[in-house]
């Protein structure tokens, strides 16, 4: 029977738990909790969680519910779906306590995380929680470097500007021997950061790249930087964020920031044979993985762009 396993790639959702996302207040958690297993029913490969705490529209401030918790909810409610962070804001939580979370995770999912990883940008909501903001990517590189070694040997000794993790060790580990996968995200215009995920993770992220043709200038970056790390390129995996407007639908009800930055990206569109195209043509060009950031961002969304999956199974 044709299914997942003839796909070209995998597919996701991304789920987003912001105040006015669909409409007025915060999504509950039995939305969240209905949609993920609607998206897991209906076929989608995995589910990703945003890590933000507020979001600003002129003159209003809106809540977010908070990533890891949600992340962990989900990881219990759904038996197939990878369970991805897109992405965990590693100065907002210890790394080391990081580290002993995702594995800890990982064992309640059954070996189903994917940890993507990221400095934070958005200033008002360190400002609000009162993270530092100073020297955001030095603090990110000496938390990757504890993170990952904590997840892939259990142990690390380590003092750095920033953080520190003296004589630590995780006693018991989760179901994958070296913990799970870790996904950054980098820029071609931001060479550290290129840097950053050639030496430490398994994946890259584009998020908003929703042209293929944007493509191959991106993926040249991301080919030098392993080249000039000394890593083969084809061990880097790549993913990208896709937004998808489903046709004939009313314009999202979703804060006036989210929705300015959604129509700034100009999101795809079209019928699910053009939809499965596009995804064929991203994999063509070496793409393994997608997140869609669907609108309407719903259970109806969710119904209506179950067909595309199913063209895509057929090949």
């Amino acid at each position: 029977m044709i299914g997942r396993n003839s796909r070209p790639l995998k597919v996701g959702l991304q789920l987003n738990p912001f105040a006015g996302i669909t409409g007025p207040g915060m999504p509950r958690w039995n939305d969240l909790k209905a949609m993920t297993q609607h998206a897991e029913a209906a076929g989608f490969d995995s589910i990703w969680l945003p890590d933000h705490l507020v979001v600003d529209d002129p003159g209003a401030r809106h809540g977010v519910w908070e990533c890891w918790s949600l992340l962990s909810s989900l990881a219990a409610v759904t038996a197939r779906v990878d369970i991805g962070s897109l992405v965990v804001c590693t100065n907002f939580r210890n790394p080391a306590l990081l580290a002993r979370m995702a594995d800890t995770l990982d064992e309640i999912s059954g070996g189903r995380l994917i940890l993507g990883l990221g400095a934070g940008w958005y200033e008002p909501e360190f400002r609000a929680f009162g993270y530092p903001f100073d020297h955001r990517v030095d603090r990110f590189e000496e938390a990757l470097h504890i993170i990952r070694t904590l997840l892939r040997t259990g142990k690390i000794d380590f003092v750095g500007k920033y953080y520190e993790a003296r004589e630590c060790e995780m006693l018991s580990r989760g179901p994958r021997p070296e913990g799970p996968p870790i996904m950054i995200g980098a820029r071609v215009d931001r060479p550290r950061a290129l840097r950053l995920t050639a030496e430490y993770a398994d994946y890259w992220n584009g998020f908003g790249v929703n042209q293929v043709d944007r493509l191959p200038p991106i993926l040249q970056a991301l080919d030098a930087a392993c080249a000039k790390a000394g890593r083969a390129p084809s061990t880097l995996q790549r993913t990208i964020t896709l937004l998808v407007d489903l046709p004939g639908s009313e314009p999202s009800k979703s804060s006036t920031y989210w929705l300015n930055y959604r129509t700034s990206r100009m999101p795809a569109t079209g019928t699910s044979e053009e939809l499965a195209e596009l995804l064929r043509a991203f994999a063509r060009k070496g793409i393994g993985h997608v997140q869609i950031w669907l609108d309407p961002h719903s259970l109806e969304g969710i119904e209506r762009f179950a067909p595309v999956l199913e063209v895509l199974d057929k090949g």
